[in-house]
Parts: C-alpha cells; sequence; structure tokens
C-alpha cells in the first residue's frame, strides 16, 4: 500500500507543480527559483516529443508508446507488490510509474509534457525537466543497480 500512495503521491506532485507553473504568464520565464542562489532556474517548457523534443511530429506515436509503457510499468509494479519482491523493485517501479502516469497524463490531456526546472550545474544546465523526469530515471537507476547487485532469493539460481 506504501508503494501505491508513493507512486499517486509524486505524481499528484508532479501535476499540482505543472499546474503551477502552466498558471504563470510565459514571459515571467526563465528566472531563478527563489532560495537556490541561482542553483534551480524555472522554465515554462512544451516538450511535444521525447527526450530533448525528439520525435515530436510523430504525434500518436508520443501518446500510444508512453501509454504502453506506462501500463507495462503499472503491470509490472502490481505484479511484484502480490510477490515476495525486493524493496529496490518496488521502488524502482513505484517511481517510474509515478513519473509516466504524471507525463501521460499532460500528453494526453495538454498535447504536451511541461517541462520546468533545470540545475545550473556543467551540462545539466542544458537539461528542462519535470519531477516524473526525475523519478523515471531515479526508477530506473534502481532496477539495473537491483538486477546487477541484488541478492537472489534461497533457492534460486542464476542462468547463465
Amino acid at each position: 500500500m506504501v508503494f501505491l500512495g508513493l507512486t499517486a503521491g509524486l505524481s499528484g506532485l508532479d501535476l499540482f507543480l505543472k499546474g503551477r507553473i502552466e498558471a504563470q504568464d510565459a514571459s515571467a520565464f526563465p528566472k531563478d527559483l527563489e532560495g537556490t542562489n541561482g542553483r534551480i532556474r524555472l522554465y515554462q517548457n512544451h516538450n511535444q516529443g521525447f527526450c530533448f523534443g525528439k520525435l515530436g511530429n510523430y504525434k500518436e506515436l508520443t501518446k500510444q508508446l508512453p501509454l504502453i509503457s506506462t501500463s507495462a510499468s503499472a503491470g509490472m509494479l502490481v505484479w511484484t507488490l502480490t510477490r515476495q519482491s525486493r524493496f529496490p523493485d518496488r521502488l524502482g517501479l513505484s517511481l517510474i510509474t509515478a513519473g509516466g502516469l504524471s507525463n501521460l497524463y499532460d500528453r494526453m490531456k495538454r498535447g504536451y509534457v511541461v517541462d520546468y526546472f533545470s540545475v545550473q550545474a556543467g551540462w545539466l544546465k542544458k537539461v528542462v525537466l519535470n519531477v516524473a523526469d526525475v523519478c523515471i530515471f531515479t526508477g530506473a537507476v534502481l532496477l539495473c543497480v537491483s538486477g546487477l547487485f541484488g541478492k537472489r532469493r534461497k533457492g534460486k539460481k542464476r542462468k547463465g
């Protein structure tokens, strides 16, 4: 139940922040986030494609592929929650699903994903993202690390 709450909470948080950004006048952006000493800059970007706007001209693809992948991650999350599974796997799938749901909502409702912040350090200055993107990336890293270094339950042999 905790992981479903986390999924809903993070997705809701991102949608709330996107709504706050969208409610402001576009001419007010970019601007520094107060209290960060210029380390985080806010934007009001509308990304019609995937990462860095890739494939933005393929409207149906940019809706259907996220629908399929978010459905798959949600299904895998539910599957892991009904079985004995590792904490990093549950957390990773929860994060991926949360981010996927928020960005999917944007694609279906708005026709684009709202990206709204950038970390002003090195090459990250060029990347504008949202909380959903951070969730998806973090969840993917967790699943990779869990798959590479996670302990298998007794009685399970690795193939290969």
